[in-house]
């Protein structure tokens, strides 16, 4: 008879009733599952790092990918001498599918399968794994719930996504990625954001109880997904997480199949969703619960911190610069001579950016944007470039007026005057649309 793991609940068994063997597949592809799985949530970035809970926001920047930098060393010897390449870890790079990465994964998948193999040959009498797969669905369903908490509170607390930085303003949309694009279009709709962070959010938390893991699992398993499609569609570089995310929430709901399709597909009276209990006395099970739950507040209020600290420093709650705008240069003097606007002219420059406190963005007259580092001493803009020893510009600014700007100093190691004119934001329709219950026309501009 075949068994798949998890249909039989534990109130259904009485002591001392013969358990029913698991089908040899089964117990093969559980056996894969259990450390295929078990090595990714243990040895991939972040998955574990949710759990320093308030902790998180004083532990250094590199404490998320911890696992990953003790890797590197053997990761970077298997590509060089097995596969031929080098491969590093760029640990200021954020994305998740570095070329490393992809390789930690390669090297999991065949460590999996030798240690399948390996256990199928010694254990081939064992007839299931009911308790152990009971805390191995345990430990992956924390997992999934954690993760689904950081995501989630990343959009309810819209510090993922943020609104549009003014440079993205004057960007042409043809020179935009695909991954900004996406961003963009999310962070222009906070409401959209939040609404999409609570629906990972309800998934997290209902993950972390026993009793809502199915229901969690569900909504998992529909974020999850579109989170993954849009990574693939927009080429955004966390597609082996949302795909694991997304794999996680299948397995979990493996064990329900046959409820949920009797429920959903067949119109079938099914019987009450479980979880396998880890422990055979009920008050143990109860201590259990209580200490899920408890991890749950933990990452919450882990999440929480992390991401209200993000909004302060990096999001839109973060202090916006004395000069904040977009500014439009109208006069431009080199060498005490006045010097027209002309595309050509790779010197002048068209527009000036103070968006963010440690960077101002200047707008070349071919509609280039450059980013650069400032610092500002009193009434004195230094702009630097991380690969010249000198400074690009030392400006000195006077606002005669809140919407006029003058910056005298010098650029290249010439003397130049600006003058400058502030953009009204609102003249942007990203800005000035908003919504609309009425339209007699689509507004497509």
């Amino acid at each position: 008879m075949a068994f798949t793991p998890g249909l039989v609940d534990a109130k259904d068994r009485r002591p001392g009733m013969p358990r029913e063997p698991w089908n040899r597949g089964v117990a093969v592809l559980f056996r894969f599952a259990f450390v295929y799985f078990g090595l990714f949530c243990l040895t991939f970035a972040q998955i574990l790092f949710v759990y320093t809970g308030i902790f998180s926001v004083s532990l250094p920047d590199q404490a998320a990918i911890w696992q990953m930098i003790l890797a590197e060393p053997a990761l970077s010897w298997v590509a060089r001498h097995v596969f031929g390449f080098d491969a590093v870890l760029h640990q200021d790079s954020g994305s998740g599918d570095q070329a490393i990465i992809w390789l930690l994964l390669c090297c999991l998948l065949i460590i999996a399968t030798v240690a399948t193999i390996v256990w199928t040959v010694l254990d081939r009498r064992r007839v299931d794994y009911t308790r152990l797969n009971a805390w191995f669905l345990t430990f992956l369903r924390l997992c999934l719930a954690g993760q689904m908490l950081f995501y989630g509170l990343a959009k309810v607390i819209p510090t993922q996504m943020p609104a549009p930085p003014l440079a993205a303003l004057l960007r042409p949309f043809g020179d935009l990625s695909p991954a900004s694009v996406l961003w963009l279009q999310v962070g222009s709709s906070p409401a959209y954001e939040i609404a999409l962070g609570a629906v990972e959010l309800c998934a997290g938390l209902l993950l972390f109880l026993p009793r809502t893991a199915t229901l969690g699992a569900l909504l998992s398993l529909a974020s999850m997904g579109q989170v993954f499609l849009l990574n693939m569609t927009y080429d955004v570089p966390v597609k082996i997480l949302s795909l694991h995310l997304l794999l996680m929430s299948v397995v979990l709901l493996v064990p329900q199949t046959r409820r949920l399709a009797n429920v959903f597909v067949l119109q079938r009276s099914a019987e009450p969703v479980t979880q396998p209990p880890l422990f055979t006395s009920k008050r143990a099970n109860r201590t259990a619960t209580v200490v899920q739950a408890v991890l749950g507040v933990w990452v919450l209020a882990g999440c929480v911190l992390l991401n209200w600290q993000g909004w302060y420093e990096y999001g839109g709650g973060r202090p916006k610069p004395e000069l904040y705008g977009i500014w439009s240069v109208t006069e431009f003097t080199r060498d005490e001579r006045a010097v027209p606007p002309s595309t050509d002219d790779e010197h002048r420059w068209q527009r000036v950016i103070f968006d963010m406190p440690e960077v101002v963005t200047y707008q070349q007259m071919n509609g280039d944007l450059v980013d650069a580092p400032v610092t500002v001493d009193g009434r004195t803009l230094t702009l630097t470039m991380p690969d010249q020893p000198a400074p690009l510009a030392a400006l000195n600014f006077e606002r005669p007026s809140p919407d006029l700007l003058r910056l005298d100093g010098h650029v290249d190691g010439r003397p130049v005057t600006m003058s400058l004119e502030r953009v009204d934001l609102q003249a942007f329709t990203l800005r000035k649309r908003g919504f609309n219950w009425i339209q007699e026309y689509p507004y497509f501009r």
